[in-house]
C-alpha cells in the first residue's frame, strides 16, 4: 500500500463511494440516502480550509482502499484541541490490519497538528471498530442509547477517546 494526501480530483469519487457503500449497507453512517458527487466538493473544501488530513491508503494500481480523516468535534472554540474521527476501508481491502494502519497514521497526524483528543462516535453494535479503537488505546467515554434510528430500528451510538499529550 501506498498512504498519500486524498485530493478532490483524484479521490473524489472513491470516497463518495465509500460514503454510499456504507449509508446503503451499514450503520457506520446513519444518513439514509446515497450522496451525490456534488457533496463532495464542499466536504473537500472544509477539510482543507481546516486543516483536518484525508489520508488515504491506494493499492499498486492507484486504487483507494481506504482513507481516515478527522474534522470539527463541536462547533464552540473551547473544543478546537478535539476533532471525531472517521476511517473507511474498502469491502475489498478489509481484515488485513489497513484500519489499524490508516488510524496509527491518523493519531501521528494529531499529534503533529498538537490537537490533545481523538473521539470515535462508534455504532454500539460495531465489535470490530471497538476492537479496532480497543487496540489502540482508546478508551469507552460512554454509549447513549438508542440516539439513532437505521434499518427500522433503534441504534446505540458509543463515544471513545483517546488523549493525546498536545495542545493547551
Amino acid at each position: 500500500m501506498t498512504f498519500v494526501s486524498c485530493t478532490y480530483p483524484t479521490h473524489a469519487a472513491a470516497i463518495l463511494d465509500l460514503f454510499n457503500d456504507a449509508i446503503i449497507h451499514s450503520t457506520a453512517l446513519y444518513d439514509y440516502q446515497p450522496r451525490p458527487p456534488e457533496s463532495m466538493v464542499e466536504w473537500f473544501r472544509k477539510k482543507e480550509t481546516s486543516g483536518f488530513p484525508v489520508i488515504g491508503a491506494e493499492d499498486e494500481g492507484g486504487r483507494l482502499a481506504g482513507f481516515a480523516t478527522y474534522g470539527t468535534f463541536r462547533m464552540y472554540e473551547g473544543y478546537r484541541f478535539t476533532v471525531e474521527h472517521s476511517i473507511y476501508v474498502h469491502k475489498d481491502f478489509r481484515g488485513r490490519g489497513l484500519g489499524l494502519t490508516l488510524m496509527r497514521r491518523l493519531i501521528e497526524t494529531a499529534e503533529r497538528q498538537q490537537l490533545h483528543t481523538l473521539v470515535g462516535v462508534i455504532d454500539a453494535s460495531n465489535r470490530a471498530s471497538v476492537a479496532l479503537h480497543e487496540k489502540l488505546g482508546f478508551t469507552h467515554a460512554g454509549t447513549l442509547k438508542e440516539a439513532g434510528f437505521k434499518f427500522d430500528r433503534w441504534l446505540d451510538v458509543s463515544f471513545y477517546q483517546l488523549v493525546l499529550g498536545a495542545a493547551g
